[in-house]
């Protein structure tokens, strides 16, 4: 498994991705934390948010940056109009879409457009480069779903997670 592969999908520096959400009750998914701004449940939604924007922005479909940073996460009336497990499985099957496109070098080095926040130009980066972003983005907010899990005394999961 290429590095790239398992920042998003396996045991590369983080829990992986899945293994940080199994095992929670939409119940802890919802619970709304003294001090965090979003949920656990908003945090899979951002992530899920900015996976289909990304896989977008890879087949060419042409999908605007939001406008305003709370745009790119859901909403309570959005949150409780899909369940869960739905949220789950809809993250996986898009990183497990995203994570099939590393395999193929041809496609890693495809230049595609990818717009910027209202009034930056549009930049230009190859596949590769989107995924490593993504990656990195979607680290930061597992991180901060684990810290959650945490404070919610859920964490480690049954199948395991760094404890420290």
């Amino acid at each position: 498994m290429s590095e790239l592969r398992a920042a998003l999908i396996g045991d590369s520096a983080h829990t992986p991705p899945l293994q940080v959400i199994e095992a929670l009750p939409p119940e802890l998914a919802h619970a709304h934390i003294a001090g965090a701004p979003h949920t656990i449940y908003q945090e899979l939604w951002h992530i899920a948010f900015w996976l289909q924007i990304t896989l977008s922005w890879i087949d060419g479909v042409p999908t605007t940056y939001p406008a305003n940073p709370n745009d790119a996460f859901a909403s309570e009336s959005q949150s409780r109009a899909e369940p869960w497990d739905h949220l789950r499985g809809r993250f996986k099957r898009g990183i497990e879409q995203a994570a099939s496109l590393t395999t193929e070098p041809a496609t890693l080095a495809r230049l595609i457009q990818c717009p910027s926040r209202p009034g930056a130009p549009t930049r230009i980066m190859s596949v590769q480069d989107q995924l490593v972003s993504l990656a990195a983005h979607n680290a930061y907010h597992f991180g901060r779903i684990v810290l959650m899990r945490q404070l919610l005394g859920s964490w480690p999961p049954p199948s395991g997670g760094f404890t420290w």
